[in-house]
């Protein structure tokens, strides 16, 4: 049995706000086997402004790129599909069970990165009107109802399709326009354990403490819920609109997939090997990486998988992002615990000389990267908790987050 789809790909250029059509998708199965082809577009490639999509697989030539990876899915068109929560929306919309495709196509225009994707050769308008922060309220409150499985009619599920659906895992979201800059609103969940908005929001402003490049949010509160809005740092406020930055996660540099036979490719040595060869500023992005790293070890942020980091390019050259979705997970264990990518020759092990091991894939000596990784623990330790109580967590929320910082077999010396 043969199936096959195709769209168009769309592409924001550096420094404009408006999509042009960059080239053509097309996703088959026969015979059981998913295959993608890509190629760019004759006039698309003659465009002395013209870009590659990404770094590591769609390179701007005249070939035909062809996978059967990830469903027949490239790596930058899969970042750009809605997350958990997106396709969680888009299920509730649709009588049909959607399939990759649909998902695709229907995703909202706030995707992630400067891609966009419909079955006519003209692009379409970006979306020029975005939700405010007032409407927050409202935006909660029907959030809780898709949850519940009461997407609260179809107009209800519409206006959440449109506002946000395509960044940053399964927490509810949406994308809000406030004060001329694009934010992405994360609403709070009925089951969230702690004050999920506020401690995230704490763990921001503890990475840039620590001086990491962090994303920057604030809190907004509406009723009794807070939302934390972060800034979208893949957006730019212009005269004519918004310039986008294209985006490439981890998974997409590693060439790998989320499923569990993929995880062996999941490792920080080499995203780091990866960054070296891609970035503009090698060295400045893989001491930021390395400290990402330290980071996520001292906090217990153990789901720092390759989703979770990216590289942006708001011009030709590709730089690492700024860090986000950080989340501190508390954990009983005392002597180990794991990240989700491997860090050293000890593997996923978030211990200190396990990440030191593996310094020289980043390009730091030894004793720089002891230096970077000691400052980074002193910082966690003796700052977390007046930050999170900056952030306005309660004393409770505190308390059940304290076991994830500095956890003793992080300093642990390896037998053996």
């Amino acid at each position: 049995m043969t199936s096959s789809r195709d769209c168009y790909v769309y592409i924001v250029l550096p420094d404009e706000t408006a999509f042009i059509t960059a080239g053509r998708f097309q996703a088959s199965m026969a015979d059981g086997l998913a295959t993608g082809r890509f190629v760019y577009g004759r006039s698309y490639r003659e465009r002395r402004d013209a870009v590659e999509l990404d770094p590591a697989e769609l390179l701007l030539t005249d070939e035909l790129f062809e996978t059967s990876r990830m469903n027949g899915f490239f790596g930058v068109i899969r970042d750009a599909m809605p997350d958990h929560w997106g396709r969680l929306v888009l299920e509730r919309q649709r009588a049909e069970p959607p399939n990759e495709f649909d998902y695709l196509l229907h995703g909202a225009d706030d995707r992630a990165g400067a891609l966009g994707f419909g079955v006519e050769p003209e692009p379409p308008q970006p979306r020029s009107t975005f939700a405010s922060p007032r409407q927050l309220g409202d935006l909660q409150r029907q959030a809780e109802a898709l949850l519940a499985g009461d997407g609260g009619g179809q107009a209800s599920m519409e206006h959440m399709l449109l506002l946000g659906t395509s960044m940053g895992g399964a927490r509810p979201k949406v994308v809000v326009e406030d004060a001329g800059a694009l934010w992405l609103a994360k609403l709070s969940r009925p089951d969230d354990r702690w004050n999920q908005p506020r401690v995230e929001a704490g763990m921001l402003a503890l990475a840039r403490a620590c001086g990491i490049n962090a994303a920057t949010g604030h809190i907004r509160t509406v009723g009794d819920r807070d939302a934390l809005l972060v800034r979208r740092f893949d957006r730019e406020r212009a005269e004519a609109g918004h310039r986008r930055a294209r985006m490439a996660s981890a998974l997409t540099l590693l060439r790998c997939d989320d499923g569990v036979t993929e995880r062996g490719k999941w490792a920080y040595p080499l995203l780091a090997d990866e960054v070296r060869r891609i970035s503009a500023a090698p060295r400045e992005d893989l001491r930021e990486l390395f400290m990402r790293m330290c980071f996520n070890a001292a906090v217990s942020n153990l789901d720092d998988h390759p989703r979770n980091h990216a590289m942006i390019a708001w011009q030709r050259g590709w730089r690492l992002s700024p860090a986000y979705d950080l989340v501190p997970m508390p954990s009983v264990a005392q002597e180990r615990r794991h990240l989700a990518m491997a860090c050293g020759k000890l593997g996923r092990w978030a211990n200190r000389d396990n990440l030191l091991s593996a310094a020289g894939r980043f390009l730091l000596h030894h004793e720089e990267a002891a230096t970077i990784f000691d400052r980074i623990l002193n910082t966690v330790r003796a700052r977390w908790r007046s930050v999170l109580q900056d952030a306005g967590t309660s004393p409770a929320d505190r308390d059940v987050v304290a076991s994830a910082f500095v956890y003793p077999g992080l300093t642990l010396t390896p037998s053996g």
